[in-house]
């Protein structure tokens, strides 16, 4: 199954969740050596290596970071190669004055907000189904 790719199915079919706890992106020079049950996601960059991970764990080990976010889950299984999803997403968060950090995965998109958004961003998200 390859997912969904028409913009006004996958809108009105997103069902965002929230992924409960506090979420950090923590720098680090490699990913070597972290449990992968504990990491949500790995990015390499030629700069590093981009950790994203539950705050209560980042500080256990440690880790730096400067943003703490809640993680929200668009539920519907989004095409990598859907148009639009992210923009249209992104344009209404930012309309509203909320930032966020999206990452595209194989079944959904998740998206990064801080945690005093959580809850207009659900309002928002909830909003775009129409």
């Amino acid at each position: 199954m390859t997912g969904e790719t028409n913009l006004a199915t996958l809108l009105k079919t997103a069902k965002p969740e929230h992924n409960a706890g506090e979420y950090v992106f923590c720098r680090v020079a490699d990913a070597g050596g972290f449990p992968i049950d504990e990491v949500v996601m790995v990015f390499k960059e030629a700069e590093g290596v981009t950790l994203i991970v539950r705050k209560e764990w980042a500080d256990r080990n440690g880790l730096d970071y400067s943003f703490v976010a809640a993680w929200i889950t668009l539920m519907v299984h989004s095409s990598l190669a859907a148009v639009g999803l992210t923009a249209a997403f992104s344009t209404a968060l930012a309309s509203n004055g909320i930032s966020c950090n999206v990452v595209a995965a194989y079944y959904h998109d998740h998206i990064f907000v801080d945690t005093r958004d959580l809850a207009r961003a659900m309002d928002v998200l909830r909003g775009l189904a129409g």
